[in-house]
């Protein structure tokens, strides 16, 4: 692991908190958790950001029903991040054309990923999420090295696969001196609308027992939930589509949970 540059983490203007949403493995639902987290956080009467730095994979748009350019502030060099149900929001996805796949090296990821941070007008925000790409690669470096992070959230299904990579996770921003902030253990259960049985495709517990190991907080469990799903699909999070729903009350739950550690 590269060693940390503390000096370079310059703080964002207007931002207070700036946390970083990663998973070890992709699959395990990490941006959907960021898009309906935002939501929620905007409606406990937050200013939140949402900054998509899944270059290769930008999906936050469509699960927010985004797709116009951002545009650059008249009279600066700032760009002005889009708006979606109280967020501003910045993607790779917005800069290129639909289907268009993004093919870079190292670099050309840390000088998006400085843009982002630096270059877009994000006005006074109470919170920026960061969205990450799975893994430790080329973007968590640059964010740890150059972002002034509050602290990292970890996603994770009870998987024996996914719970392994939240180890490596860990210690990567640990090594990079970013606090965790907790531990979420996604698609925990499910209950069969038919037969009202419950059951665990991806395991169950497994987040809370990693978290006790690895002396980190845990937030708590979100079900597999196809509203979850259908929101994301339709481009309105299930957490203001579906208030109701079993997920959507236990983000509302992690949301506060998170808030309390914040503040």
């Amino acid at each position: 692991m590269t060693e940390v540059q503390t000096h370079e983490r310059q703080p964002i203007p207007g931002v207070k908190e700036t946390v970083a949403v990663s998973s070890g493995k992709g699959g395990v639902g990490k941006s959907t958790m960021c898009v309906n987290l935002a939501v929620a956080l905007a409606g406990q009467g937050l200013r939140v950001g949402l900054m998509d730095t899944d270059i290769y994979g930008p999906n936050v748009p469509g699960m927010l029903g985004v797709s116009e350019r951002p545009q650059v502030v008249a009279g600066s060099q700032l760009i002005r991040p889009a708006e979606a149900h109280g967020l501003s929001l910045i993607s790779m996805g917005l800069l290129v054309e639909p289907g268009v796949p993004v093919i870079w090296r190292g670099p050309m990821l840390a000088k998006m990923v400085n843009q982002f941070l630096f270059s877009v007008e994000w006005g006074e925000l109470d919170i920026l999420l960061l969205d990450l790409p799975p893994g430790t690669g080329d973007v968590q470096l640059t964010l740890t090295q150059m972002a002034p992070l509050t602290g990292a959230l970890i996603v994770t299904t009870s998987s024996t696969l996914a719970l392994e990579d939240v180890g490596r996770g860990v210690q990567m921003f640990r090594q990079t001196e970013v606090p965790i902030l907790g531990l979420i253990e996604n698609m925990s259960t499910f209950l069969c609308d038919s037969c009202g049985t419950e059951s665990h495709p991806f395991g169950h517990g497994g987040g809370a027992a990693a978290a006790a190991s690895l002396d980190i907080p845990f937030l708590g469990e979100v079900p597999l939930d196809p509203a979850v799903r259908s929101g994301a699909d339709d481009g309105t999070p299930a957490f203001l589509s579906q208030p109701e729903s079993p997920a959507s009350q236990a983000i509302g739950a992690i949301s506060k949970s998170l808030l309390e550690r914040l503040t």
